[in-house]
């Protein structure tokens, strides 16, 4: 599958869901940021979301998701 074209099927499924590209794009960074992909990235610009905001909210997030990680382990271990 081409990327133009799975820039197109995650647009067409992100218009279904009712939920805007970069919320999903920011719910992954979260949930599963080892499978962010170029065409991901991708996808973010051409819904208009300039690279500053793409790197920033990603590493908000992810610092985010990293520290309540950390403080889940820090609650097991005692």
């Amino acid at each position: 599958m081409g990327d133009a074209r799975v820039r197109r099927c995650a647009r067409a499924s992100l218009a279904c869901s009712g939920v805007g590209p970069l919320e999903a794009y920011l719910a992954k960074v979260k949930d599963c940021a080892y499978k962010i992909t170029d065409a991901d990235v991708q996808a973010m610009k051409d819904a208009g979301v300039s690279e500053d905001e793409i790197f920033e909210q990603t590493v908000a997030v992810a610092v985010a998701e990293g520290r309540r990680r950390i403080a889940a382990a820090e609650k097991v271990i005692g």
